[in-house]
């Protein structure tokens, strides 16, 4: 639902940086992607780009399956640097974390 409240330009973005994703997968590094600090699940992974005037960061993490999974993108622009990427990890902790959840209960239903 986020994915389509976002203006034209930033779905493009994203669908590039997952292109770049599928191609390299976990061997993407910077500038492309980085690993933020105290994330509570390992594999975590932030991307940047550019988009709208704004500087975006998304997170994002491969799963035991490894496929990638974006979790949540936000424009950092305009505000407190810490306080974004807090509540972007925040956020991107607790879908990991329900990701997991569910591939976890997907295995035992087979």
């Amino acid at each position: 639902m986020e994915f389509l409240a976002f203006e034209r330009q930033v779905p493009s973005e994203l669908l590039a940086i997952t292109e770049l994703l599928d191609n390299y997968g976990s061997q993407l590094g910077r500038p492309h992607a980085d690993t933020p600090k105290r994330s509570r699940h390992d594999n975590m992974k932030e991307t940047r780009f550019g988009a709208t005037d704004g500087q975006w960061r998304a997170a994002f993490a491969f799963d035991p399956e490894r496929k990638t999974i974006l979790l949540v993108a936000g424009d950092k622009s305009g505000g407190s640097q810490k306080l974004f990427h807090e509540q972007l990890k925040a956020k991107a902790d607790l879908r990991y974390s329900m990701h997991m959840e569910n591939l976890k209960a997907a295995k035992k239903g087979m």
